[in-house]
């Protein structure tokens, strides 16, 4: 697991969620990536990915039925909300759908690993950890 991974995690634990209780998969199944020295930088999925995989991901919550569904990031919420949500005003919003009972939309972990210093991260951190208890608060 990388370091948005973990993040991941421990935001599910401070936002009391338990790992097991939900379902998290990806939108488009492969890593696209580019080389920049030795490290592989990831690369935004284009729409004919998206839309490859997307009887993949429609079979998964199909046969999953989570309660909710919480888009990590700009892709998937455009792949699964509409390319009308915007994460970075609507984040945290439920919103209807027939995926699930709950589906709302927050940031990718990674954009929090992004951020220029440690005080945007900290804060970043906090706002994804508050989306995840908005998700939590629902559940109950």
């Amino acid at each position: 697991m990388g370091p948005a991974g973990r993040m991941l995690d421990k935001a599910l634990d401070d936002a009391d969620i338990e790992r097991r209780a939900v379902y998290l998969t990806n939108v488009v199944k492969h890593f696209k990536w580019e080389a920049r020295g030795k490290r592989r930088i990831h690369k935004k999925p284009n729409m004919k990915e998206i839309n490859a995989c997307r009887p993949w991901l429609d079979a998964e919550i199909e046969a999953v039925r989570p309660r909710a569904v919480v888009c990590l990031g700009a892709t998937a919420a455009h792949a699964l909300i509409g390319r009308g949500f915007k994460v970075s005003t609507q984040r945290g919003e439920l919103v209807e759908s027939p995926l699930a009972e709950i589906v709302t939309a927050t940031v990718h972990p990674s954009s929090i690993l992004r951020a220029p210093d440690d005080e945007a991260r900290r804060l970043a951190y906090q706002e994804f950890v508050r989306d995840l208890k908005g998700v939590k608060a629902a559940l109950e």
